[in-house]
């Protein structure tokens, strides 16, 4: 049986591109569901929960800038 690649090396911009493309198919999803109602209602929902998911693992990955000096103030 294969075995996974840990080692996966994506740059900024890969990761950038991904999240942009899983958020378009987040708004093509949701406007599927507003013009064909509940036909595939189920397989769309999984679909969404799981971009919605990744997006969150994705965001998680990410390392936002604090000061090291200062006093942070979020907002």
């Amino acid at each position: 049986m294969p075995q996974y690649n840990d080692m996966i090396e994506l740059s900024v911009e890969d990761m950038d591109l991904i999240e942009t493309a899983l958020r378009g198919s987040v708004a093509t999803l949701s406007q599927t569901a507003l013009q064909d109602g509940d036909t595939g209602k189920a397989q769309r929902e999984d679909t969404l929960r799981r971009i919605h998911d990744l997006l969150g693992k994705l965001h998680d990955q990410k390392v936002f800038y604090r000061p090291k000096d200062k006093v942070y103030l979020g907002g």
